[in-house]
């Protein structure tokens, strides 16, 4: 899919493309390209006579080679996005920026809630955007906002995680629930920390490379103070996520002890009447209590009595709790 924007009276407006004559009439400001077919890549790149990276060139890079500048003067740059999906881990996407020719090309293969949200932006706040360099950085300050939103998202679902750990009664099950949960979030915060970094080095990248003016400068270091904000505070969640995984584990050793304390207690009590039984279990010819009468209902009884004495020892000392 092709979706070309254009500047309308300080506003960035979506035109209807339906064939590459409607491409040839107007000048856009952003053109993005969402998992583009053969045939729209062949389209923009005669049109504007712009190089775009394949399907396996946009995410098989280099770390080093994410941010350069081909020889025809174009700006290349590959940035990762996050995407949460309802159903499903979260993912980083990687996006393919070009400029040239003062457009902005981009690509990428999922549609992202960062590109949907800022042309809902745009249309709605004249003259926030002026060229194509502050489409770029707008993407960029507002990825920052979701991944924001999405930290928030992460605090709340360990504050559930928090209150189930520190219930009354929290059973293998409970623990199990919470593990899960507090798995999902630390992949979620070290996603968003990946992703801010990335951020974090492409914005930096444009304030090193002289490509912004004095209001697009000052934005851009807005931005990298929002990413350090946020850096903080993905730290702040990773400890919180630590004491609640060791909370987590503890609770699961409590109760695990708590079986072996049962089978422990048992094994203490019963080893008296097992005594017994051994001694009267001997295969002597002379033993006191052989030919009486009441040998063996006395027997009995000495072993239940040296059964619950123990146990009641036990929960008179508090041990059975």
């Amino acid at each position: 899919m092709i979706n070309v924007f254009v500047l309308q009276n300080g506003r960035l407006n979506q035109v209807a493309i339906a064939s590459r004559a409607d491409l040839e009439k107007v000048t856009p400001v952003w053109v993005d390209l969402t998992d583009p077919t053969d045939e729209e890549r062949a389209v923009v790149k005669a049109m504007y006579d712009v190089i775009l990276p394949g399907e396996d060139e946009v995410s098989d890079i280099e770390a080093s080679a994410r941010y350069y500048e081909a020889e025809n003067g174009d700006l290349h740059l590959r940035t990762d996005f996050l995407l949460e999906e309802e159903e499903g881990p979260s993912r980083i996407v990687t996006v393919a920026f070009i400029l040239a020719k003062k457009i902005l090309f981009s690509v990428h293969n999922d549609d992202l809630p960062v590109f949907r949200l800022v042309r809902l932006r745009a249309r709605s706040r004249p003259g926030s955007i002026e060229d194509y360099m502050d489409v770029l950085l707008d993407l960029y300050a507002t990825d920052a906002e979701y991944s924001a939103d999405a930290l928030e998202g992460i605090y709340e679902s360990l504050e559930e995680v928090s209150q189930r750990v520190l219930q009354k009664e929290f059973t293998d099950q409970d623990a199990a629930a919470a593990l899960n949960a507090i798995a999902h979030e630390e992949d979620l915060n070290g996603r968003i920390r990946r992703n801010m970094m990335d951020t974090r080095r492409a914005v930096s990248f444009l304030m090193r490379g002289r490509l912004l003016n004095s209001e697009q400068f000052e934005e851009a270091r807005q931005i990298l103070r929002d990413i350090e904000s946020l850096d903080g505070h993905t730290s702040f969640l990773f400890d919180k996520i630590n004491f609640l995984m060791d909370a987590t584990v503890g609770f699961i050793n409590i109760n695990q002890n708590k079986i072996i304390k049962i089978f422990s207690v048992a094994s203490v009590a019963f080893l008296p009447p097992t005594l017994i039984a051994s001694v009267y279990g001997m295969n002597f010819e002379f033993l006191p209590e052989l030919h009486w009468r009441f040998g063996y209902g006395w027997s009995l009884a000495l072993m239940v009595t040296s059964a619950i004495a123990p146990f009641l020892y036990f929960r008179h000392r508090g041990w059975l709790k």
